[in-house]
This record gives structure tokens, sequence and C-alpha cells, in this order.
């Protein structure tokens, strides 16, 4: 299963964060059938341009979250808690370039990702820099004293984006959730995201457009739901039945 982007333009990560850095933003995700999916993308505007590194258009992605003893922030999320925060390392497998990230929501449904420099032969443990960077990210929210990885995804990722706009688009396929004992479940569907500054952006008007509504998924919780049953999953039990089981 793998998005045919071909045909696209191109745009450097240079230009890319340029247009389109968007560090505070709102995300609405969908769940696509492949199908589907390539119909989609062929549909979309002449504006639009593909990511492009090294002659490559797809990218290998791992993702590690942390959490503490009692999953407090899969609680927060799985409760809707209006503030909350994620921890993860996350490895770009091709250049083995690593990044700690905080990933921020607030009141307002708004995301903000803040991102540490990272090594990937620690993309599994929390250095001291990295508490402390998350310390100063999360501010008074405050931080559990033993954060452990505790769920480990993997997935390809291409990325859309509308230069009229500076709107994006990504698109996940072969996802694989692994949790802290080994077990395993993936997803057999693409996970399109879109990122704007608020309003609706081009792409989910497109995604609108052919039938396809946002979804409630997060590779984080719904992952370890799907892989935890006993953890609480209300807020995800339309996904999990329909896309997990």
């Amino acid at each position: 299963m793998t998005l045919n982007i071909a045909g696209f333009d191109l745009v450097t990560l240079k230009e890319m964060d340029e247009t389109a850095a968007l560090r505070t933003r709102v995300d609405r995700k969908y769940i696509v059938d492949g199908p589907r999916a390539d119909e989609l993308v062929q549909s979309l505007s002449t504006s639009c341009a593909a990511l492009e590194i090294d002659g490559k258009r797809n990218f290998s992605y791992q993702s590690v979250y942390f959490d503490s003893p009692d999953f407090a922030s899969y609680r927060s999320a799985a409760h809707r808690r209006r503030r909350r925060f994620k921890i993860r390392s996350r490895t770009y497998l091709d250049s083995e370039i690593c990044k700690l990230e905080v990933k921020l929501r607030s009141g307002r449904k708004r995301n903000t990702k803040k991102r540490f420099d990272y090594h990937s032969d620690t993309c599994r443990e929390i250095t001291d820099d990295g508490r402390q960077f998350i310390k100063n990210a999360v501010g008074n929210l405050g931080i559990p004293d033993d954060l452990s990885p505790v769920l480990t995804t993997k997935y390809q990722r291409s990325t859309l984006v509308d230069m009229s706009s500076g709107d994006r688009l990504t698109c996940d396929e072969n996802l694989v959730c692994e949790d802290w004992e080994n077990s395993t479940i993936a997803l057999d569907y693409f996970i399109f995201e879109t990122k704007s500054e608020g309003p609706p952006s081009s792409f989910d008007y497109v995604l609108w457009g052919h039938g396809i509504r946002p979804a409630r998924i997060s590779k984080f919780c719904t992952g370890l739901a799907a892989l935890h049953p006993e953890l609480p999953s209300n807020k995800w039990h339309r996904t999990l039945n329909k896309y997990f089981l």
C-alpha cells in the first residue's frame, strides 16, 4: 500500500518550513482505505507540492511514547482533559535524525509542538537534558517522576503542502504499534491528517467532498487501547471497533 504522489511538484524541507511550519495548529484526522486515498490525492489542486528529500517522497518514522506507570498522559486524553500533553521521541529512520517532542493540547483544541534535538541511541529513554526540556515545555502542568516507553509506532509518511495557503496534509501508511510487552497491532488503512492555523484547510474541503469525515484516532492512545482493552477507551470506541478489531 503506497500512495502515488509522483505527479506533484516538489517542495524542499526548508521551503515547507518557511511556508507552513505550523508549530501551533489545529489538526484533523481521517481514516481512508487505499483506493479512496489514491483517488482523493489525484483530485488535489495543482497548487499542491510534495515534500522531497534526497529524491525521496516517502519517509520511515519511528515514535516512542512515554508515560507514567498509571498512564497519566493516556488517561488525560481518554478523559478529555482540556489541557494535556504527550511526550515522545521521533526518529526519522532514513536519516537517523531524532527529536524529543512534547505535544501540548490547549483548551481551545489547538496543538502546540515543542522539539528538542535528541540522539537516536537514547530514543527509548529520558535523559537529564530531555527531562529539563520537558519540564520547560509543559510549565505548570507538571510531569510524572517516572516516565518510561509504553508504545512504539512505525509507519511511512508522505507530506503534501498547499503552496497557496500553507496548509499541510500528511499521509501515513503501514502503521504498526508495539507495546512494552512486545505485543503488536497493525492498521491496514491510511491516516490522513490536515494541519492548519484554525479554519478548515483546503485539504479538509476535498476530504469532505469525497464523503470522508474526521475520525477520532491517536496513534498513541488508539494503539495502546487496542492492545490493552482494560484501559478506558470510550473516546475511541467507534474507531477501535471499526478499524482495529
